[in-house]
């Protein structure tokens, strides 16, 4: 009979923490400033924002040194302040040309798909519902670009 005790206790015990762990919520750190972040297992980094540039019709950066992360590193991005997220995109970056100052020019590709999360009225997080490959990519809302490598 005890041993009969023991088991339940055990088996209750574990689908306990099994029903705990499955429904965690999944916090975020807030950042301190306004922006648009990259959540690593470590910490967030901040990107540094582009200006989108119109030029007879074609929408393009400059590439500005953008940040540089390892492959799998970036889980989520974290956005932080007042956007509309209803028109956020994340794009490949394609060479388009160069300017007369030789700096790289880079058109938008074709949306990956997000699934973006409201925390509450100034957080939001962000996950592609793609895997992520080695190249050139920008978050993108109205005429700011967020642009980054990952390696």
């Amino acid at each position: 009979m005890n041993r009969l005790v023991a088991v339940t206790a055990v088996a209750v015990l574990a689908v306990a923490l099994c029903a705990v762990t499955l429904h965690a919520k999944e916090d975020v750190a807030t950042p301190k400033e306004y922006g648009v972040y990259v959540k690593t297992p470590k910490t967030l980094k901040r990107l540094l924002p582009n200006i989108v540039f119109d030029e007879k019709g074609v929408l393009f950066i400059e590439s500005n040194n953008p940040q540089r992360f390892p492959l799998a590193e970036v889980q989520q991005f974290v956005i932080y302040g007042k956007y509309d997220t209803k028109y956020l995109t994340l794009n490949p970056m394609l060479f388009v040309t160069q300017t007369a100052l030789h700096r790289s020019r880079f058109i938008f590709g074709k949306d990956i798909q997000l699934e973006v999360a409201k925390k509450n009225d100034i957080l939001y997080t962000a996950k592609p519902t793609a895997l992520f490959g080695r190249g050139y990519y920008s978050l993108w809302i109205n005429d700011t670009a967020w642009d980054f490598v990952i390696e």
